[in-house]
């Protein structure tokens, strides 16, 4: 399994406590692969010993030398004038820019595969398989209606490390007028035209318990993502998500888990 590894990126404090709960349940799943905890200047070194505990492996990437027009629009007041988020809330620490770092994947050669995991999703249960997958394999975006399969969620993907690839994506995403919509998704969609889809077990968004409970199968799930509110903040959606919230926190916190098929779904409304 060292050919393989599970990667995240980390650049301030709040991702780092999400990076705990996700490092120790893909602990828990007992895998063999190396997890490996990408981080910026942007997080200080104290915030990282908890994931280092757990035995993650450190390391240290700097962010992208993009532009200054690039940079100038893709801020996070331009981002979100042109792509409101209407459904939900993005936290105040989330800087877009940031989420280009994950490009760094593909300098990575020493390995065959990385399954890269946002920083706030948690591993229910082996995906190992996804080693096994190709490039470029993620699930489809659903949250809202079955008519978001047709975008990518680059929370969850398979990469295949190459430098080459690594330059290619250099070359068309800093190009003059470049501008990605949803940042690294937008850009890992166009560059990977066909990818790959993965069920959206692998990749459950937080909304469709309440959006599209009928999805939501607990035998089934394997990565819990926690897409916008996150469930280490207080905000106005945490009693819709309860469940899913404690869930995390027994990750975070390092307490037993329960069984799955022993955690309640969300309710499902009935037609008359």
């Amino acid at each position: 399994m060292t050919r393989y590894a599970y990667a995240t990126l980390v650049t301030n404090a709040d991702y780092a406590m999400g990076a705990t709960a996700l490092v120790r349940s893909l602990r828990l799943t007992g895998t063999e692969a190396d997890i490996l905890v990408l981080h910026t200047g942007g997080v200080a070194a104290e915030a990282l010993v908890p994931v280092a505990e757990l035995g993650a492996r450190l390391v240290p990437v700097e962010l992208l030398a993009t532009s200054d027009a690039f940079n100038e629009r893709h801020q996070r007041a331009k981002l979100h004038g042109a792509a409101p988020f209407t459904k939900g809330t993005k936290p105040a620490f989330h800087t877009p820019l940031d989420n280009f770092a994950k490009l760094r994947l593909w300098q990575m050669e020493e390995y065959e595969r990385i399954v890269f995991l946002d920083a706030d999703t948690l591993v229910v249960r082996s995906i190992d398989k996804l080693f096994g997958y190709p490039e470029f394999s993620a699930a489809p975006n659903v949250y809202e209606s079955l008519a978001d399969f047709h975008r990518l969620n680059s929370g969850v993907f398979v990469a295949r490390p190459s430098r080459a690839t690594f330059e290619a994506m250099l070359g068309r995403l800093d190009a003059p007028e470049a501008f990605w919509r949803r940042t690294d998704q937008t850009f890992l969609e166009t560059f990977f035209p066909d990818w790959h889809g993965l069920p959206v077990t692998f990749n459950m968004l937080q909304y469709v318990w309440f959006n599209l409970p009928a999805l939501w199968d607990w035998n089934s799930v394997r990565v819990v993502h926690y897409q916008y509110e996150k469930p280490w903040e207080d905000h106005d959606k945490a009693e819709k998500l309860k469940p899913l919230i404690e869930l995390w926190r027994t990750y975070f916190e390092g307490r037993e888990v329960p069984d799955l098929a022993s955690l309640p779904g969300p309710t499902v409304s009935r037609p008359a």
